[in-house]
C-alpha cells in the first residue's frame, strides 16, 4: 500500500492518506509537507487530520468519510484556513485488508484562470488511463494486451513513438515491445543490448519514484551525453518515461517520444499509474510463459514434451514434406541399474544436448522415458539423412548412442500417426540389432 501512495510524492499539488477509523494521518507527499510544516509523518503521529491538516478541534463538519467508495472520487471544493487557499479535491476510499483509508488529492484553484486548463487536462488523462486499461483487458492475451495499450497511448497521445524496455541477465536492456506512429521509423532491432550504463542516471530518479522528463533533448547534450548520443539519431527532441516495478524490483521502463508539448507537464501521475498496470501485464504474461513451458516442456532435458507434439502435429501443413527421426537411448537401463538413476538423468541430458546440436532444439521431442522424436516440416530427404548421419558423429562426441529410425514423406497428407508407427517399427529393427551385438546393453 505504501508503494501506492508514493506514486504521488513529486506531484505539485497537495496529496494525503488518512485513517478512516482513527483519523491518523498516515501519508502526505513531499509538496505537502512543505506546505504544511511537517518534516517527518512521525512528527504528527497520534495527532487527528482535522489538527494538522485543517486547524480543528474537533472532526470536521465537512468530514466526506461517509460518501466515499472504492474505485470512485468523490469531487468537492474547500478553503483550507491554515494555507489560506481554495482547493479543489478530490477523495477515494482505499482498502487493505480490514483497513481503510481516505486518498485526498487537492488542487490549487485560488487562481481559477491558470487552474481550469490543468483540470481538463487531468479529467482528460484520467480518461486516456480508464480506456487504456478497458482496452488492454479486453485482449485474450498478455502480448496482445501490451500492444493495444500502446497503440492506444500513442494514438491519444499524438506521439512518434511508444515503447517498453526490460533489463536482461546481462544487465543491459532490450526494447522489447514498440508502437510507431505512421511515417516514423521503428527503433526496436538497434535497441537491443542497451548497455545499462546509458541509462543509470534514469534509474537514479526511477529509485526516487520520478519520471524522466526531456522537455528540450539539446538541453541534455552537457549533462547527460550518453542518453543523447543515442536518443538524437532516432530524432527525439522530447520524451516521458517512466519505470516498470515488480515485487519492489525495478524491471525496466516505458516511454513515448515527442508527445505534444501540452501533455508534458501534466502526464507524470498518469504515467505512475499506467506504469504499475503494464508491470502487472508483465507479470501475467512472464507466469503464462512458465505455465507454458511446464506444459509443453520436459522438465528435466529442457526438449518438447508429447503436449509440444500434439501441438506440432495439429499445426503441420499437410501438403509439405515431413522427416521423422525416432530415437531410442541405448544402454539406459544399465546405466539406472549399475550407477543409479541420478546418473541416468545426466546421461538423458547429454543425449538431449546432442540431438538439440544436431537438429536445433525446436524439432527435438522427448515421447517416453528413453526415446525422443526428431520432427521437421518443410525438409528435404538430404536434410534427413545427412543430419542422420551427422547425429552419429555426434553420438561418438558426447559418448552417447540411439537406436534410430527414420522416415521422410514429400506430403503429410494427415498421415503423420501412419509415418510414426513406421519410425519406430524402423527404430526397433535398429535396437534388436544394437542389443544382438552388445547383450552387455540390454543387461
Amino acid at each position: 500500500m505504501k508503494k501506492f501512495w508514493e506514486i504521488y510524492e513529486n506531484m505539485q499539488e497537495v496529496v494525503y492518506v488518512t485513517d478512516i477509523d482513527t483519523f491518523d494521518v498516515v501519508y502526505v507527499n513531499k509538496y505537502g509537507r512543505k506546505l504544511f510544516g511537517i518534516d517527518k509523518i512521525e512528527d504528527i503521529k497520534g495527532i487527528p487530520c482535522y489538527k494538522v491538516l485543517q486547524g480543528c478541534s474537533s472532526q470536521c463538519t465537512i468530514c466526506t468519510n461517509n460518501f466515499l467508495k472504492p474505485g470512485e472520487f468523490y469531487e468537492w471544493k474547500h478553503h483550507n484556513a491554515i494555507l489560506g487557499k481554495t482547493y479543489m479535491i478530490k477523495d477515494t476510499l482505499i482498502t487493505d485488508g480490514k483497513k481503510h483509508y481516505k486518498l485526498e488529492i487537492t488542487f490549487d484553484i485560488s487562481k481559477m484562470d491558470e487552474q481550469k486548463q490543468v483540470i481538463k487536462e487531468l479529467s482528460s488523462n484520467e480518461a486516456l488511463v480508464n480506456n487504456a486499461m478497458r482496452l488492454a483487458l479486453s485482449e485474450p492475451t498478455p502480448e496482445k494486451s501490451i500492444y493495444t495499450l500502446l497503440n492506444h497511448l500513442g494514438q491519444s497521445l499524438r506521439s512518434d513513438r511508444v515503447y517498453i524496455f526490460e533489463e536482461t541477465p546481462q544487465h543491459t536492456v532490450n526494447n522489447t515491445y514498440e508502437w510507431c506512429a505512421q511515417g516514423v521509423e521503428p527503433q526496436i532491432e538497434n535497441l537491443q543490448d542497451v548497455p545499462f550504463s546509458v541509462v543509470s542516471l534514469w534509474y537514479d530518479k526511477f529509485n526516487k519514484n520520478e519520471n524522466v522528463v526531456i522537455k528540450n533533448l539539446a538541453g541534455i547534450r552537457n549533462i547527460d551525453p550518453e542518453v543523447y548520443a543515442v536518443l538524437l539519431p532516432q530524432q527525439i527532441k522530447s520524451l516521458v518515461v517512466s519505470p516498470l516495478i515488480i515485487d519492489d524490483k525495478i524491471i525496466g521502463f516505458y516511454g513515448v517520444d515527442n508527445p505534444p508539448e501540452d501533455f508534458l507537464n501534466n502526464i507524470s501521475v498518469m504515467f505512475m499509474v499506467l506504469g504499475y498496470f503494464i508491470s502487472s501485464i508483465i507479470r501475467r504474461r512472464n507466469l503464462v510463459k512458465k505455465l507454458e513451458k511446464l506444459s509443453y516442456f520436459d522438465q528435466l532435458t529442457g526438449a518438447l514434451n508429447r503436449h509440444g507434439m500434439n501441438e506440432f502435429i495439429a499445426n503441420v501443413d499437410r501438403n509439405a514434406s515431413i522427416g521423422l527421426v525416432y530415437c531410442d537411448v541405448t544402454g539406459l537401463k544399465r546405466i539406472n541399474d549399475t550407477l543409479g538413476h541420478l546418473e541416468g538423468d545426466a546421461h538423458l541430458l547429454r543425449c538431449c544436448e546432442c540431438l538439440k546440436n544436431t537438429f536445433g532444439k525446436d524439432l527435438v521431442f522427448r515421447v517416453g522415458g528413453d526415446e525422443f522424436l526428431i520432427m521437421s516440416s518443410n525438409v528435404t530427404k538430404e536434410f534427413i539423412d545427412e543430419k542422420t548421419e551427422e547425429l552419429k558423429v555426434n553420438m561418438k562426441k558426447y559418448n552417447v548412442h540411439f537406436s534410430l529410425g527414420t522416415v521422410w514423406e514429400s506430403k503429410c497428407n494427415g498421415r503423420i500417426e501412419d509415418l510414426l508407427k513406421l519410425a519406430d517399427s524402423r527404430m526397433y529393427e535398429s535396437k534388436k540389432e544394437y542389443y544382438s551385438e552388445f547383450p552387455n546393453e540390454k543387461r
